[in-house]
């Protein structure tokens, strides 16, 4: 008799296919880098859809990003995905396409090697779980961060030699244009330069005058409001005159690649009359004098009262910047402080609707919250982390005990404030007013 015996069918386990991600990155956005990029990026799409063993978690590609920094947001990107679990192998087309600088390139093979996740160099063919892997690399990382720094101290070198014979690298100022290796004047922004200077040496302040540019809707740089500091930096720009001031800054290495300002660390190279001026050198001469002579005052008023009572402590509840301290009526015997948003003083109510705080009723609310009146401030320092100040006149005192008091303040009223020599000169002004309007109707 036949014997008939059942087998069962065998499971067929799926292919586990590996997880596989690409690192591009090109050193400057110039048109064949970007193609280059673009090239880079097609051949990882076909080379890992290609193998049937491989599954594509993604290509991350970082444009004019160099690779001696390790801030690179598509490069940070996949080591999150990494650290995730989303990734188990990175392919890149050499060592200094992921980092030229060595502690860079090998904190992070470790760092990934600890997760189990290899990382395949095409052009060196290493990959870095394999025994002789780290070795290669070390060396490898050493040769790619010489070569960085070569090339780094050879730019440096040839932009030493433009500076010496008086040429500059690309500059980008409002008022220029930067075209043919020179400076050429943008007619309507230079009367805008020349409006600035001549309203600084009329009295005004660099808040005021960028107040007065974006009430006359005149976009800065780029269409964005004008500030304070943009203001200042207009006005101690010597390039105004025609001339230039070459290497004001400088490279510190070639790993951070962060700028410096020079104060003599490397020489300095003055080109005279290499462009069109905007402004004569005698009104440019009058404007860096008025501004040491301003400094010297702010200077000295702020060592006669010894730093303000409220420095650091006020911050605005709408826009979040710190208050600032000004003197309202300057010039004039009515002259008093007060605080203000910083960001309300530099531009004003188009960007923060911020109110300005009497500093005599800062002191009275301030004193209210403490709950005593000898105090100074040390004692503000020690009880207060921070005083908000929100809408509605409403200021928030935030202790460093974790409690929170919020207290109301109200200006004096306009009769209240009101001396009589303050009211009569309002008479006297109304007086004229009344009898120019009858000289003109006549």
């Amino acid at each position: 008799m036949r014997e008939v015996i059942k087998l069962d069918a065998k499971k067929i386990l799926p292919v586990q296919r590996k997880r596989v991600a690409a690192y591009v990155r090109v050193s400057s956005g110039k048109d064949a880098q970007l193609h280059s990029l673009s090239a880079q990026i097609s051949y990882y799409n076909n080379y890992i859809g290609s193998r049937g063993d491989w599954e594509l978690a993604g290509i991350y590609a970082d444009e004019a990003m160099t690779g001696t920094k390790d801030n690179r947001p598509e490069f940070q990107k996949m080591l999150a995905d990494c650290r995730a679990g989303k990734i188990d192998m990175v392919i890149a087309k050499s060592i200094t396409r992921l980092a030229r600088n060595t502690v860079t390139l090998l904190e992070t093979a470790r760092g990934l090697k600890a997760l189990g996740i290899d990382v395949y160099f095409e052009k060196e063919n290493i990959h870095t779980l394999s025994t002789d892997g780290e070795l290669m690399l070390t060396l490898l990382a050493s040769f790619a961060q010489e070569e960085s720094r070569s090339v780094s101290e050879n730019m440096k070198w040839r932009i030493k030699k433009k500076f010496e014979q008086g040429y500059s690298t690309y500059i980008d100022m409002y008022g220029y244009r930067f075209l043919d290796n020179t400076l050429q004047v943008v007619p309507e922004e230079a009367r805008v330069i020349q409006q600035i200077f001549a309203d600084y040496l009329s009295g005004m302040g660099k808040a005021a005058i960028a107040k007065k540019l974006n009430r006359q809707n005149i976009p800065a740089k780029s269409g964005n409001l004008w500030r304070g500091a943009t203001v200042r930096d207009i006005l101690a720009n010597e390039k105004y005159t025609g001339d230039l001031l070459l290497q004001k800054f400088y490279r510190l290495d070639h790993i951070s690649k962060k700028n410096a300002r020079n104060h003599g660390e490397r020489p300095m190279y003055h080109v005279s009359d290499c462009h069109e001026a905007i402004i004569d050198k005698v009104t440019f001469a009058k404007v860096q004098e008025e501004i040491r002579r301003r400094k010297s005052r702010a200077t000295q008023s702020e060592a006669h009262h010894g730093g303000y009572l409220f420095t650091g402590f006020i911050r605005c509840g709408q826009c979040g910047r710190k208050f600032c301290r000004r003197i309202s009526n300057r010039n004039t015997k009515y002259a008093k402080p007060v605080w203000t948003c910083s960001l309300f003083n530099e531009i004003g109510k188009s960007a923060c609707l911020s109110k300005q705080i009497p500093e005599e009723i800062l002191i009275a609310k301030t004193t209210e919250a403490l709950g005593f009146s000898d105090w100074n401030q040390e004692d503000l320092c020690q009880q207060i982390k921070e005083i908000k100040a929100m809408k509605n006149n409403t200021l928030v005192y935030e202790f460093w005990d974790g409690r929170t008091e919020e207290i109301h303040w109200q200006n004096r009223s306009r009769r209240e404030s009101w001396t009589e020599e303050m009211k009569q000169r309002a008479r006297e002004r109304e007086m004229e007013r009344q009898k120019k309007i009858k000289e003109e109707g006549r």
